[in-house]
């Protein structure tokens, strides 16, 4: 169980900070929150910490997006953004966080290293239903055979010079169940040039899973 700061006030589509107070320490989280929600998404970046976001900004659009069809989003600052056991733990308390104000579906979404904490995640978790990997690392996820029934996503970019596509590639052949996988020309690691169609594609994805 985790514990909450009393919030700052937010308004209209803005998140709101939460500090989650866990057994290893604080996590600093940005809640997007729909009153009376029974689903939403929790979102991570990579090794560089803090709120990062892959294309664009994508995940503040995410965000408000998932707001507008009444669902709530958690974005989660890694205590240790290199570590990736710790990473994991904090996710976890960011899910257990959504459920305790309600929500009983939750999707993981992580980029680069953040995929690789979101897919050993979402393994150990009940209330995850779906995980999306953004241009994601192989190490460390040796748990992607136990997300079954979960579903995947995956999505990369063909001209990644930090983690080639391969990487993606061989998460998807060791995935069970329902998985999809989109490799995109001329993409790199951030996803910058893809930023319009990674967004379409996450947001559907995420309306379809949450929504089921």
């Amino acid at each position: 169980m985790s514990e909450i700061e009393t919030p700052q006030d937010g308004a209209g589509l803005e998140p709101r900070p939460y500090t989650l107070k866990t057994r290893r320490g604080p996590v600093d989280t940005l809640l997007y929150e729909s009153l009376g929600a029974k689903a939403g998404a929790l979102l991570a970046g990579g090794v560089g910490g803090g709120f990062d976001t892959p294309a664009l900004g994508l995940y503040p659009r995410l965000g408000e997006e998932l707001l507008r069809h009444h669902l709530s989003t958690l974005r989660v600052r890694y205590r240790h953004s290199t570590d990736l056991a710790e990473a994991v733990q904090d996710v976890l308390a960011g899910v257990d966080f959504l459920v305790e104000h309600g929500l009983e579906r939750v999707a993981l979404v992580g980029h680069s290293f953040g995929g690789a904490v979101m897919i050993d995640a979402g393994a150990q978790s009940p209330w995850v239903t779906t995980v999306v990997g953004l241009s994601p690392q192989s190490y460390g996820t040796e748990a992607v055979s136990e997300l079954h029934p979960r579903s995947l996503l995956l999505v990369h970019g063909r001209s990644d010079a930090v983690l080639p596509p391969s990487c993606s590639l061989s998460i998807y052949e060791r995935a069970r169940g329902r998985k999809e996988l989109e490799l995109i020309p001329g993409a790199g690691h951030v996803l910058d040039e893809a930023a319009e169609r990674v967004f379409t594609r996450v947001r559907d994805w995420l309306l379809r899973e949450l929504r089921t």
